[in-house]
């Protein structure tokens, strides 16, 4: 096993060019760098080694015999290096980016970004990982998620996107059906349409600025999936929270509409999810920083 530190192999490269080109101050020039410290880096190269690579004198540089046999062996380390340097620091940010949602919010707000975002980088190709259940971006090696709610795993990063609160909606054919509740306690004589979590009861907290309420329905489905439940909600099936963007069209559309709106669920961010700050690959980079600035839920 090689005794050298990784961080030298810039240094090797460093010894090359000026083997190659004689000098430290010409080697200076062609690395954009200082004479003294393109010096200083290869004497660091040979305390490293433990050996001389250059004979110095006022006049001129020569490589020593064990300068000459590195010299041979790493002379194509600058390539190599440039070649690196070309992956990592490309001007136009190139690869793929693995990136998840639930699908409701994947086809309401992620891919219409990324359609945009496609534009702008033509060189940078999705991953896209739909699902409803909760995915694990280190196991499943994902690079980002869009998610409601803020991770409590430390070794995550979340940057929040938007915030707002669950509101209660209905079809308005229910409501002419059921007649429209006039109080809170009358929510729950109503059919509604529950999440259905690990920790899932068929209780509803709801809020009115200092007021706290359950309310447990009497009749009520449930569904492990946002999405399906925006149409079981929209097709009459029951009364559902929902954050109002996400049933933005519905509501346009007139097939849902608020019910008792002084009443409230909690409120939720939407959150731009990924697994460290360091290191980020330039392509993930970019598509994190244009999430954060794309009006995803305007």
């Amino acid at each position: 096993m090689s005794t050298i530190d990784f961080a030298y192999l810039r240094h090797l490269a460093i010894f090359c060019v000026v083997a190659e080109q004689g000098s430290f101050a010409a080697a200076a020039r062609v690395l954009h760098s200082s004479r003294s410290r393109v010096s200083e880096q290869v004497a660091d190269l040979e305390g490293a080694l433990g050996s001389r690579l250059l004979q110095r004198s006022t006049r001129q540089l020569t490589l020593t015999e064990e300068g000459n046999r590195v010299y041979e062996k790493a002379r194509m380390l600058q390539e190599v290096l440039q070649d690196i340097d070309s992956i990592t620091t490309a001007e136009q940010p190139a690869g793929r980016v693995a990136i998840t949602a639930n699908h409701d919010i994947a086809h309401k707000f992620v891919l219409p970004a990324l359609v945009a975002f496609k534009q702008l980088y033509p060189d940078i190709y999705i991953d896209f990982l739909a699902s409803d259940e909760r995915i694990d971006l280190i196991h499943d090696k994902v690079d980002l998620a869009v998610r409601i709610g803020i991770p409590k795993d430390a070794s995550l990063i979340a940057r929040v996107l938007h915030e707002e609160t669950f509101t209660l909606y209905a079809q308005p054919e229910l409501l002419k059906r059921y007649g429209y509740p006039e109080n809170i306690e009358a929510l729950a004589t109503l059919p509604w349409v529950l999440l259905d979590l690990p920790n899932w009861n068929n209780s509803v907290r709801l809020y009115n600025e200092s007021v706290t309420r359950v309310v447990t329905p009497k009749h009520y489905h449930r569904c492990n999936s946002p999405m399906m439940i925006h149409r079981m909600a929209a097709t009459g099936m029951g009364v559902a929270l929902f954050l109002p963007s996400t049933v933005a069209d519905e509501i346009k559309a007139g097939l849902l509409e608020p019910v008792l709106p002084a009443w409230t669920g909690e409120r939720m961010a939407f959150s731009l999810v990924y697994p460290s700050r360091k290191n980020i690959p330039q392509r993930t980079r970019v598509l994190i920083d244009y999430l954060a600035d794309y009006e995803m839920f305007k």
